[in-house]
């Protein structure tokens, strides 16, 4: 089956891509990615018609403004490429009956509690990119065609930049670092969200059944002190972590203290399991000691 991805160096899209490319899931998948000059999130038209123009049998779109800051300046911008251009999108996969795989987060939550935030509670995002991710969920329900939204948290992987990658960097000059303990989460593999990306494309292209908004969230939940602790232990580095609270450690936007994800209906509705992180870190640092 082709398939038509939006991202092409992303942490999920460069996943997508080299599980494709091993034919992993055993399905014979080609994955066409597209990278800005071949579509440009800004310009949502641009994405439209790239879909009408390959007529793939699914698309993914993996890519998005991600830059969770700098959209409290740049919202308008932000929700281009967040909210108008995977509607664009939807609505051209709609017109062609199409399936579409769309990646969204949690950050549509306010935070608040700790029980694991299930699909029907109810949103209220917190900062600038939470709500044009929020609307962009919305414009692709809108769309009324076969879909899949893909909510998860904390991504991290070999590729790109993640919370890893900055914690090992910040090892080769640093023998202690404090790190916020008070924001709850996930943290999710970008090549487990890859791979149910390409599962749902490839059911919803056979059963549109299965058509609707998912959690997809890393397990066991951690602080992001105790995600540092566990990176500077599996990677062998002598790092003394210290928990500190959100409020010591302000950013222009604010972040949820509450991160969990219940995975129940993705599991239910398409058989894929919640990560475990802690196995998808050892993959990661594999990855990134293969590369030096």
């Amino acid at each position: 089956m082709k398939i038509l991805m939006f991202g092409r160096t992303g942490q999920v899209a460069c996943e997508v891509l080299r599980q494709a490319d091993a034919d992993a899931l055993g399905r014979g998948m080609e994955v066409i990615a597209l990278g800005r000059e071949g579509a440009d999130l800004s310009d949502p038209g641009a994405c439209a018609a790239a879909i009408a123009a390959h007529r793939p049998g699914a698309v993914i779109n993996a890519a998005a403004w991600t830059a969770v800051d700098s959209a409290e300046a740049e919202e308008a911008a932000a929700h281009v490429i967040n909210a108008q251009a995977p509607g664009a999108m939807a609505r051209a996969c709609a017109d062609l009956d199409i399936p579409f795989v769309h990646i969204s987060t949690d950050y549509v939550f306010d935070g608040s509690g700790a029980a694991p935030w299930r699909e029907s509670d109810p949103v209220a995002p917190q900062n600038a990119y939470g709500r044009t991710k929020l609307a962009g969920e919305r414009a692709v329900t809108a769309a009324g065609g076969a879909h899949a939204i893909l909510r998860t948290s904390w991504v991290f992987s070999a590729h790109g930049a993640n919370f890893v990658k900055t914690m090992l960097r910040l090892s080769q000059t640093r023998d202690a670092l404090n790190v916020v303990d008070d924001q709850i989460g996930g943290p999710t593999p970008a090549d487990a969200i890859a791979a149910a990306c390409l599962t749902i494309a490839a059911r919803l292209a056979q059963d549109r059944s299965g058509s609707g908004l998912y959690h997809f969230g890393g397990q066991p939940a951690v602080s992001w002190a105790g995600f540092a602790r566990a990176i500077f232990e599996r990677a062998g580095r002598d790092v003394a972590v210290t928990g500190i609270p959100t409020t010591d450690y302000p950013t222009p936007a604010a972040r949820p203290l509450n991160s969990r994800l219940d995975c129940a209906a993705v599991m239910t509705a398409f058989g894929i399991t919640a990560p475990d992180w802690q196995a998808g870190l050892d993959r990661v640092l594999k990855d990134l000691e293969a590369e030096t």
